[in-house]
């Protein structure tokens, strides 16, 4: 005969459920970001990298399940001898960027899709390098968030900003503004940001990187021209002085296949 349980152990019971809610739900309330940035010299090279993207790296991708991936490249490329195209990516699962590089030679026609860039010849690579920045979101914007554009994508504006600092502490300190009244500004004025993330495995930390995106350059000038005035008195406040050592702003275009 089974005994009912005392009061007692109904609430450990009780609290075990809501201790591992809390755990899963602390897991999954937050977002990591890939941004794959590729470097390359010729045009020859750039058409073999879209069509590897757009035909065989997206697909496998979406079936793996990464949903949302943006591809964008800056305006001013064809000024440059290094040359880049930017693949973005989310999960909310940091193992599956982890297992990536082996799960996704398993899709058959992703390899057959992508044979003209997997098989190139060594005389013959598509790119110069590949460089891969991992970061975690923000807590005051843990997932990621679809911009609402309407006009053509080759007139849209996307805006990659990276704030490096001078130490592990003020690079913190910059995060805490954006989580305590910085994004909020964003989010007033309309900027469509698409991400903010605190680069975790990268070349430059310590480091944040975020996405803003608008309909066209001029959109995107008169959104910087409000955001100052209501910016500059969070700015001032002694707290927040010298957390930024070099800005790197780039603005880019997305392709015609990328998802955002």
């Amino acid at each position: 005969m089974i005994k009912p349980m005392n009061p007692g152990q109904w609430m450990l019971i009780l609290l075990i459920f809501i201790s591992s809610q809390s755990s899963s739900f602390a897991h999954a309330a937050t977002t990591y970001f890939q941004l794959k940035v590729y470097h390359f010299q010729t045009t020859e090279q750039e058409q073999v990298i879209d069509r590897f993207l757009e035909k065989a790296y997206l697909p496998a991708m979406h079936k793996l399940g990464f949903k949302e991936i943006a591809v964008f490249k800056p305006i001013d490329n064809k000024d440059k001898a290094d040359k880049l195209v930017y693949v973005f990516s989310s999960s909310t699962k940091l193992e599956k960027y982890v297992s990536l590089d082996v799960d996704i030679l398993k899709d058959k026609r992703y390899l057959e899709s992508g044979k003209e860039y997997l098989d190139a010849a060594h005389t013959h690579p598509p790119y110069s390098r590949i460089e891969t920045i991992l970061m975690k979101a923000f807590e005051g914007m843990p997932f990621l968030t679809l911009p609402k554009l309407n006009g053509d994508k080759s007139e849209r504006v996307y805006e990659l900003r990276s704030y490096e600092a001078p130490t592990e502490k003020l690079s913190a300190n910059k995060i805490s503004m954006f989580n305590n009244g910085e994004i909020d500004i964003f989010n007033k004025l309309n900027f469509n940001a698409v991400f903010y993330g605190q680069v975790i495995a990268g070349s430059t930390m310590p480091n944040l990187i975020y996405l803003t995106t608008f309909e066209n350059m001029n959109e995107r000038d008169a959104h910087w021209k409000a955001f100052g005035p209501l910016y500059k008195p969070m700015a001032e406040l002694p707290q927040y002085q010298n957390n930024v050592s070099k800005n790197v702003t780039t603005l880019c275009r997305p392709t015609q296949y990328s998802d955002i």
